[in-house]
This record gives structure tokens, C-alpha cells and sequence, in this order.
């Protein structure tokens, strides 16, 4: 039985894995064509069209974004009755923003800033890449997000729709605003100062602190699953590590890295682009309830978790408390 289901594994792997691939093409043929035909532009006269894509950088970002991700990503999900891919591509369309805001010809800025941001929005969207295939046991598409198979049973046959709204065009709000300081950062030129020297801090603190949570949540669960294949009863909750300060250090990690860069935007004089970060820290709040939620919902760890829930710091790393809410240490 597993011989037969294994190439059947494999050959759903790959194709995953190649609609992974093409699914973005259109906006990055699209855009190629567009700076080739702006580079090719010798009498400064541009087609409405390119003349449009020219002096709109930002709304054009949006318009790619809506029709190759919020529709195409949406027929591709109702084709595999599956909404992985939306998982994956948050790991990537940071990397595609920050490259496009930069290549566009009417960014200017600081060359070493955007290096230092580009390089690191590499580094961060590697660790998330990692994570995300790590946990999937290496394969592309295995699994859609928790949340989207449990409002798939909420809303039932009107999910086909919802989902568009739900899980598609909610992603716009999220991806294009908290990659607003992204364009703050290409759009002004003025030397380094010592907020950048800040914001790197902060986002490099951001990635470490999200890959050490992860991980140690990565090997909490393989641990756990060495326990039930041997028949043993498994550890109910994490409290280790940075679990032992914050019950999502992961959550914590993520939203450093999305302010750090707030911080480079503040800094140059557009403080407006914390919007996106400040929705998307209000989004993860409420993901945290329904996160807290379910592990209570588990008969094995509820006991334990709501232990855990009185001792234990939300999302910033804190000294334990006791159950009453005094501090031990006091």
C-alpha cells in the first residue's frame, strides 16, 4: 500500500511545486516588458499604458498583486481545492516587492540602506522559506493553513466565494502594508544615520529570535511524534527555550521584523508606513486567540496550557509569574 501511494506522493509534489513556479510569471513578464520598454524610450514619449506603470509604482504594485495573486491564486485554489499556496508566497512576495520597488525607475535611494534591506528581507524570507518546508516534511502543498479548512467548514458551500475575500484579497491589505517601508526606503535618498544602525538591530533581532522559536517548536513536535510511533504518552506543552518567557516567541520574532523596518521609514520622514505593520500586528493578535483556542480544545494539554496561559508572557519574553500573578522572583 505505501509503494502504491508513494508515486502518487511524489507526482503531486511536483506538480505543486511546478504551479508553485508559473504562478507568478504573468507580473514578472509583465514588468520586464514594462522597464524594457521604459529603458528602450528614446524621444521620452511613453505609451499610456507604460506612461501609467511609469509615474505609478505603488498603485501598479497593487494592481499586479490583485490580479496575479488575489485572482489567479484564487482560480488555482478553486482547481486544487487547496489554499497552500498563499503559505508559501508570504515567505516570497516580500522578496519580489523590495526588488520591483528598487528596480523601478523612479526609485531613489541610498545605495547601501537598500543593500542592507534587500539582503536582509533575503535572509528573513530563507529562514521563513525554511521553516515552512521543514514543517511540511519538505514537500510543496501538503496542507492548507488550519484556519482557512476550518472556515472552509464554517461556510460551506459559500466558501468557493468567500475565500476570495477571505484568504486572497486580505493578503493585499497584509503583504502591500507591511512592505510600505520597502517603498519609503527606494522613493528617498539621504546619507545612513544612526535610526538605520537601530532598525537593523531590531530586524536582525527579529529573525534570530522567530528561527530559535521555531526550531525549538520544530523539535518539540518531532519529539513528540517519536513518543506516539512508540506508544508513550507525549510532553502536553512547550516550556522550554524562549517558550519558557513568551508563548508565541515565534509571533514575537515576526512582528520585530516587520517594525524594524517601520523604523527605517520613521526615520526618513514616513511614519505613515506603519499602517501596514499596525493591521498586521492587530490580525495576529486576534491569530493568537484563535490559536489559544484550539490548543485548549485538546483534552491532552488543556489542563497544562492554561497553566502555562497565568505563568506565561504573551508575546514579549518576561520573567515567569506565579499562577496567583506575582512574580516568583519577587
Amino acid at each position: 500500500m505505501c509503494l502504491l501511494l508513494q508515486p502518487t506522493m511524489a507526482g503531486g509534489n511536483l506538480k505543486n511545486a511546478v504551479v508553485a513556479f508559473l504562478a507568478p510569471l504573468p507580473s514578472i513578464i509583465f514588468y520586464l516588458i514594462f522597464l524594457s520598454n521604459n529603458h528602450h524610450q528614446t524621444d521620452g514619449i511613453l505609451s499610456p499604458l507604460w506612461a501609467w506603470c511609469y509615474h505609478h509604482p505603488l498603485l501598479l504594485a497593487n494592481v499586479l498583486f490583485f490580479l496575479n495573486v488575489n485572482v489567479l491564486f484564487w482560480v488555482i485554489s478553486q482547481v486544487l481545492k487547496n489554499h497552500w499556496m498563499i503559505d508559501l508566497y508570504w515567505t516570497v512576495i516580500p522578496v519580489m516587492l523590495v526588488h520591483y520597488y528598487g528596480s523601478h525607475p523612479l526609485a531613489d535611494y541610498n545605495w547601501w540602506r537598500s543593500t542592507i534591506v534587500v539582503l536582509m528581507t533575503w535572509v528573513w524570507s530563507l529562514r521563513l522559506s525554511h521553516n515552512y518546508f521543514r514543517r511540511e516534511n519538505w514537500q510543496w502543498g501538503a496542507r492548507e493553513d488550519w484556519r482557512f479548512t476550518d472556515m472552509s467548514s464554517q461556510y460551506g458551500k459559500h466558501w468557493w466565494w468567500i475565500s476570495f475575500f477571505a484568504v486572497y484579497l486580505s493578503q493585499q491589505v497584509f503583504l502591500i502594508g507591511v512592505c510600505l517601508p520597502m517603498y519609503v526606503i527606494h522613493s528617498v535618498n539621504v546619507p545612513l544615520n544612526i535610526w538605520d544602525i537601530v532598525a537593523v538591530i531590531v530586524c536582525i533581532s527579529g529573525i534570530v529570535v522567530a528561527y530559535c522559536a521555531d526550531t525549538q517548536l520544530h523539535d518539540f513536535v518531532s519529539r513528540n511524534n517519536k513518543l506516539k510511533e512508540l506508544g508513550k504518552p507525549v510532553v502536553p506543552n512547550l516550556d522550554e527555550g524562549l517558550w519558557r518567557y513568551s508563548r508565541h516567541p515565534n509571533y514575537f520574532g515576526e512582528q520585530l521584523w516587520w517594525w524594524g523596518l517601520v523604523i527605517f521609514a520613521w526615520s526618513l520622514g514616513h511614519g505613515w508606513a506603519f499602517v501596514g505593520s499596525l493591521i498586521n500586528t492587530m490580525c495576529l493578535a486576534y491569530v493568537t486567540t484563535l490559536v489559544e483556542r484550539r490548543m485548549l480544545k485538546q483534552d491532552y494539554r488543556a489542563e497544562a496550557y492554561r497553566r502555562y496561559q497565568k505563568t506565561t508572557s504573551v508575546w514579549i519574553p518576561w520573567f515567569k509569574s506565579s499562577p496567583g500573578g506575582k512574580d516568583k522572583n519577587a
